[in-house]
């Protein structure tokens, strides 16, 4: 059963064999994962559950977390030593927040 937080693996499309974080279950069907992409290569997007693989580890995250968030979860629990993934440099993590910022900008712009 794929839960939120749950680290998987895409089988299916251009991320295959990448690991991603389960954020948010949108049906029966789909879920919202990410990687976050700073990290493991995964951008947030809508994915099918019959392509995903579930490793039968999770990471401790809130329904809807931010990428930064899901981040710092990689890096307190340590799995990402497991699964040989390269920590992000500061510069990175700053970018990302940056990033992260202008896009709720706009979205408010819009409103």
């Amino acid at each position: 059963m794929i839960e939120v937080g749950s680290i998987v693996i895409k089988t299916k499309g251009r991320e295959a064999s990448r690991y991603a974080v389960v954020v948010k279950k949108i049906d029966d069907n789909f879920v919202l994962i990410t990687g976050p992409k700073i990290l493991t290569g995964v951008k947030r997007r809508r994915c099918n559950i019959m392509h995903l693989e579930d490793t039968g580890l999770k990471l401790n995250i809130k329904e809807d977390a931010s990428d930064e968030e899901v981040l710092q979860a990689w890096i307190e629990s340590k799995l990402y030593r497991k699964f040989h993934l390269k920590l992000p440099a500061a510069y990175e993590i700053k970018e990302m927040k940056k990033a992260e910022e202008k896009k709720k900008e706009k979205k408010e712009k819009k409103s």
